[in-house]
């Protein structure tokens, strides 16, 4: 006995359902998670380039931006916060390398109604 069937899925329904894509609720969530978590490790004299995120970031676009003048140098040259040894240059990476990574993936899968695979 055989069967034979066909499975249609409307992958683009299902993904827009889903929050999925430019302006949808996971990338909404993964901005905004960027942000905070960097924030502890962002370089902070008054705060201004971490305000400058917030500020400069669209919250679902899919970019984070810090726009002052300087923050390109503090982002790639090191820099000696020792007030502050966790904060310094290349605060995305480290920020993924120390967890952030896991915490996005799960929380996004979460917000989108599946799980977090490896």
């Amino acid at each position: 006995m055989k069967i034979k069937t066909k499975v249609l899925v409307n992958a683009a329904k299902t993904a827009k359902q889903r929050g999925l894509g430019i302006g949808g609720k996971a990338q909404q969530f993964i901005d905004s998670e960027v942000l905070r978590l960097c924030e502890p490790n962002v370089p902070k004299r008054g705060s201004e380039l971490i305000r400058s995120g917030i500020r400069s970031t669209v919250i679902g676009q899919g970019q984070v931006i810090y726009n002052t003048p300087y923050a390109r140098r503090w982002y790639y040259e090191p820099a000696d916060f020792s007030e502050a040894p966790k904060r310094g240059n290349y605060w995305f990476g480290r920020m993924m390398n120390e967890g952030g990574r896991e915490s996005i993936l799960k929380g996004a899968a979460a917000v989108c109604g599946g799980k977090a695979g490896k």
